[in-house]
C-alpha cells in the first residue's frame, strides 16, 4: 500500500531554530526528516538517498536556495526532487517568480502558516508515495510479463518436443513396418512358390543340390528380422534404465577375431575385404555379449556404407585403457553430422540412399560403451571415409547410460 513507502523529507535553512521549527511542522508517520545548514550539505544527503520534497530557504550565506536548485537540476539522481522554496524576504523582491523559474513546484512566505505547511507537504508525500507504489507495481508486473514469456517459451520448446516425439514416433512406426515388412514379404513369396511346387508334386525344387541356398536365405531373412527386434528391445530397456551389464574377464583381441569370423559371409555379399590388427591378447573385464554388439554394429556399418573398399580393424591396450578402431574407406560424414548421428532415429541424408535402416545402431553402440566407462568418437571427412574409435576402461564401471531426456539437455 502507498501508506507503507517512507518518505523522506530534505530541510535546508542556516539556521539552526529555523530547522527545529521547520521539522516540527512537517514530520510525521513514515517521513523522516534530514536536516542540512548549507548547499553543500544538502547536496552530500541528496547523493546517498531518495527525497520526496526538498524545503530550501532561499537566503543562505555562501551557495542560495536558487543556486542549490540550479545544481539539483542538472542532476540526473537529483533533477526530479519537488522544491518548495521558503524565504522571509518582502514580496516587491519577486522572489517567487525566481523560484518557479529555478524549477521549484511552490513558494511559501515566512512567517509560515502550519496548516498550509502540513497541506503541501502531505500532498507532495502522497504523490511521492503513489509514484513508488506505481513504479513497484510496473516492476512487478515486468517481472511477471518476463515470467510470462519465460513460460510460452518454455511451452514452446516443450511443444517443439511433443511435436517431435511425434514425428519420431511415426517416422519409427513406418521404418519398423518398412524393414519388418521386406524379410516377411521374402519369406511369405518363398513359402508361397514352395507351396505351389509341392501341389503340382515338383519336388526337384527341393533337391540336395537347392536346399542348402534356400535354408541360407530363410536364415537371412530371419536373422534381419531378430536383429530388428533386438535393436528395438535394447531402446525400449535404455529408456526404462534396464539395460545393464554383466562384466567378466575376457580377451578384446579374441572377441574381434570372433565377430571378423561370423561377419565373413557379409563381408563377402558386400565385396569387402576385412583385416584385424590385433597381435596381442587384451585382457580386461567387460560383458562380453555387449562388447561384441558394439564390434559388430561398427564393422557392420563400415561394410554397409564402406562402398566395398577394405575395411581394417584395430585392438591395443593403451596403458590402463583398451581401444577399438574400425576404419572404412567409404563415403564419409559429415562434421555437422558427426554428434547427430549417435542419437537415436538419426541417419545422414546420404546414408538414407545407401542402405535400410532404423538409425539405432550407433545410438545402442554408445550407450553400451557409456555403461562401461567408455567413450566413442569419429573422425571423418566426406568422401575420405570414416574411422570410429572406441575407449573402454580395463575394468566396466558401470556408469548409467543417458537417458534420451539428459542428450537433449546437453548444450
Amino acid at each position: 500500500m502507498p501508506t507503507e513507502v517512507e518518505a523522506k523529507l530534505l530541510i535546508v535553512d542556516d539556521l539552526p531554530e529555523n530547522l527545529l521549527a521547520l521539522e516540527a511542522l512537517v514530520r510525521g508517520h513514515g517521513r523522516p526528516v534530514f536536516q542540512a545548514r548549507s548547499a553543500e550539505e544538502a547536496l552530500g544527503l541528496m547523493l546517498t538517498h531518495e527525497f520526496a520534497l526538498a524545503i530550501l530557504d532561499v537566503q543562505m550565506p555562501g551557495m542560495n536556495g536558487f543556486e542549490l536548485a540550479e545544481l539539483m537540476r542538472g542532476t540526473e539522481r537529483t533533477r526530479h526532487i519537488p522544491i518548495i522554496f521558503v524565504s522571509a524576504a518582502g514580496r516587491e523582491l519577486n522572489y517567487a517568480f525566481t523560484g518557479y523559474e529555478s524549477g521549484a513546484v511552490d513558494f511559501l512566505q515566512k512567517p509560515l502558516d502550519p496548516h498550509v505547511v502540513a497541506s503541501k507537504v502531505n500532498v507532495f508525500v502522497e504523490l511521492h508515495r503513489h509514484k513508488k507504489a506505481l513504479r513497484r507495481e510496473v516492476e512487478a508486473l515486468a517481472a511477471l510479463h518476463r515470467e510470462q514469456e519465460a513460460l510460452v517459451q518454455q511451452l514452446q520448446s516443450t511443444q517443439r518436443e511433443l511435436e517431435r516425439a511425434v514425428r519420431m514416433r511415426d517416422d519409427f512406426m513406418s521404418m519398423v513396418s518398412h524393414e519388418l515388412r521386406t524379410p516377411l514379404n521374402t519369406l511369405y513369396l518363398e513359402t508361397q512358390v514352395r507351396k505351389l511346387h509341392l501341389s503340382k508334386g515338383n519336388t526337384v525344387h527341393f533337391g540336395p543340390d537347392r536346399l542348402p541356398a534356400m535354408i541360407e536365405r530363410d536364415q537371412r531373412q530371419i536373422q534381419s528380422m531378430v536383429r530388428l527386434i533386438d535393436d528395438m528391445l535394447d531402446v525400449t530397456r535404455l529408456r526404462s534404465g534396464s539395460l545393464t551389464i554383466q562384466p567378466k574377464p575376457m580377451d578384446l583381441a579374441a572377441l574381434a577375431r570372433h565377430a571378423v569370423e561370423m561377419l565373413s559371409q557379409q563381408a563377402e555379399a558386400a565385396g569387402c575385404s576385412v583385416t584385424l590388427d590385433a597381435p596381442e591378447p587384451v585382457q580386461g573385464s567387460w560383458d562380453e555379449f555387449r562388447i561384441e554388439q558394439v564390434v559388430t554394429n561398427l564393422v557392420t556399418n563400415a561394410l554397409r556404407y564402406g562402398g566395398g573398399q577394405p575395411v581394417h580393424i584395430q585392438v591395443r591396450r593403451c596403458q590402463d585403457w583398451a581401444r577399438i578402431s574400425v576404419r572404412d574407406q567409404g563415403m564419409g560424414i559429415a562434421p555437422a553430422d558427426q554428434q547427430r548421428i549417435f542419437e537415436q532415429f538419426e541417419r545422414t541424408e546420404a546414408s538414407r540412399s545407401k542402405a535400410a535402416g532404423l538409425g539405432l545402431g550407433l545410438y545402442i553402440t554408445r550407450q553400451i560403451v557409456l555403461s562401461h566407462g567408455g567413450e566413442i568418437e569419429v573422425r571423418s571427412q566426406p568422401g575420405e571415409g570414416a574411422t570410429f574409435t572406441v575407449r573402454l576402461p580395463l575394468v566396466a564401471t558401470s556408469i548409467e547410460p543417458e537417458t534420451p531426456q539428459a542428450q537433449r539437455a546437453q548444450p
